[in-house]
């Protein structure tokens, strides 16, 4: 079983958003959860410890597969300790099913589901904010930009249109609430998509000098 201090020594290319703090507030979240749904914790807490272990970095050139080289990793790592391949296998799966855009992994199994589910909490709430702005300073790119009629009846920016952290909480964010699989992370949703959703509509009216 990976421990705290094993996986500290798998996250050397820190980033401001997806540094070892990220990865603990997932695994407490793991926990915190799993329990309420009757999870299998110790398949959780490899999943939760590794699922960022591989190419996560804002702007890195594997960031848009780091699920799926991190459970590659994550199978490198277990295979050493020993684990049966059936439980290889459901921490793989975990781990490649808890990206938000990922279509072809979705999860099948509970601890998957949980994954998911704390992975995406941390990424609304006053954290999910701080990290969101946090990414789009590291890509280059402003807190706030008007976004385009196009972009917020398609997602898709015009040209030359930056994707702000405000675009990101119009695209992905402001949907994260309705993604989630577990009653018990739903819960908890609501309250951080409020939080949050109050903070970016602030933001984007002080911009416009409407506030």
């Amino acid at each position: 079983m990976p421990t705290i201090e094993q996986a500290r020594a798998y996250y050397t290319g820190e980033d401001a958003v997806h540094d070892f703090e990220h990865v603990i507030r997932v695994y407490r979240m793991c926990m915190r959860l799993g329990k309420e749904e009757g999870a299998d914790l110790e398949i959780l807490q490899a999943a939760a410890l590794l699922h960022d272990s591989r190419g996560a970095e804002p702007g890195g050139a594997g960031r848009a597969e780091h699920h799926i080289t991190s459970a590659i990793f994550a199978g490198e790592v277990l295979n050493a300790e020993g684990w049966p391949v059936d439980r290889i296998h459901a921490v793989q799966h975990a781990i490649r099913a808890h990206r938000y855009r990922g279509k072809e992994n979705l999860p099948e199994t509970i601890e998957a589901m949980v994954l998911f589910d704390s992975d995406k909490l941390d990424v609304i709430g006053a954290i999910g904010t701080a990290r969101t702005i946090a990414y789009s300073v590291l890509a280059g790119e402003p807190f706030y930009a008007r976004p385009s009629e196009q972009f917020r009846s398609t997602g898709k920016e015009t040209h030359a249109e930056p994707h702000s952290s405000y675009h990101e909480y119009l695209f992905k964010l402001s949907n994260v609430k309705d993604r989630l699989f577990t009653e018990s992370a739903r819960r908890i949703a609501g309250q951080r998509h409020e939080a949050m959703s109050a903070f970016f509509e602030q933001l984007a009216d002080e911009f416009e000098g409407l506030k």
